[in-house]
């Protein structure tokens, strides 16, 4: 764990359980990409750095999930460091109180108020800022989050960040942090039809050719919409939907897992509804879901 593992002669990546990339200029500053689930993580990147005589110059964040930003404040008030992020992710990463909050969708309980859910904040500036590394592509990938980006490198690596999780992951879990369904079938689509020499997801192996891997994430998606459209072929409430999934995945319920799986039924849900195959009623101060019949 937290190998160095070279690409090209100026790409590399962190091998740990969110990847993290590591692009050296020609004058050996480097720029990585995300940092880590936390302190101990920028610790380690850190040591990383100093071994091979590498000055952090910047952290270009994919995305404000917590195991990508960890090590943004240890490693900022180490080496001065900026931060990159953009729109609501740039937010989110300066106020990480935020991901919790919307995940629960309230004032998040102690017990979602942990490291894993809960970085600590760092200061941030945009893409646009006049020092972020211009050779640097910066790709939007909405879907899995708000405003989340990957990054192609000069040597044509590029970093896909959550937009396509592992076939292992997926066998196991069958259910992936999902924000906007609809938006990450699309950006499943853009990938798909990418070209690259090498391709970085942040939770799956490093290949030059993902279209397997992505084809696998995008039957996933459709094979929970379509568990939903049975489940409810009778209305349901969320918390009763919710617990059918849980049961037909074999799941295991405590606060991390309602908030994450649950947070993407809703958007399942949402999806579904807008696209017409749910639809809403109000019946005994409840809502209920219920899939509409077919005519």
């Amino acid at each position: 764990m937290y190998e160095l593992v070279q690409i090209s002669e100026q790409t590399f990546y962190i091998n740990c359980p969110a990847k993290i990339g590591v692009y050296v200029t020609n004058v050996n500053q480097v720029y990585l990409i995300d940092s880590g689930n936390d302190k101990d993580a920028g610790r380690k990147v850190r040591q990383i750095l100093e071994k091979n005589g590498w000055q952090l110059k910047g952290i270009l964040n994919t995305h404000s999930n917590a195991d990508h930003i960890g090590g943004n404040r240890y490693l900022q008030s180490q080496t001065g460091c900026r931060v990159f992020g953009s729109g609501i992710e740039a937010a989110f990463t300066q106020y990480p109180i935020l991901e919790p909050s919307f995940l629960y969708g309230g004032y998040p309980c102690k017990e979602l108020r942990h490291k894993f859910l809960l970085a600590q904040s760092s200061e941030v500036h945009d893409f646009s800022d006049e020092n972020f590394p211009k050779e640097l592509e910066v790709i939007p990938l909405p879907g899995h989050f708000f405003d989340m980006v990957g990054f192609r490198t000069p040597d044509d690596t590029v970093f896909l960040a959550d937009c396509i999780s592992s076939r292992a992951t997926l066998d196991k879990y069958a259910i992936s942090f999902i924000y906007d369904v609809e938006a990450y079938l699309k950006t499943l689509d853009l990938v798909e039809n990418m070209k690259a020499s090498m391709f970085v997801p942040a939770h799956a192996e490093a290949c030059a050719d993902v279209r397997e891997l992505v084809q696998y994430n995008r039957e996933k998606v459709h094979e929970i919409a379509e568990r939903l459209i049975k489940i409810c072929q009778e209305a349901l409430t969320f918390e009763q939907i919710l617990q059918k999934i849980f049961e037909a995945y074999g799941l295991s319920m405590n606060f991390e897992q309602y908030v994450l799986v649950g947070s993407t039924i809703r958007s399942y849900l949402s999806w579904l509804k807008d696209r017409g195959d749910l639809e809403t009623v109000f019946q005994n101060h409840l809502l209920l879901w219920k899939a509409k019949p077919e005519i």
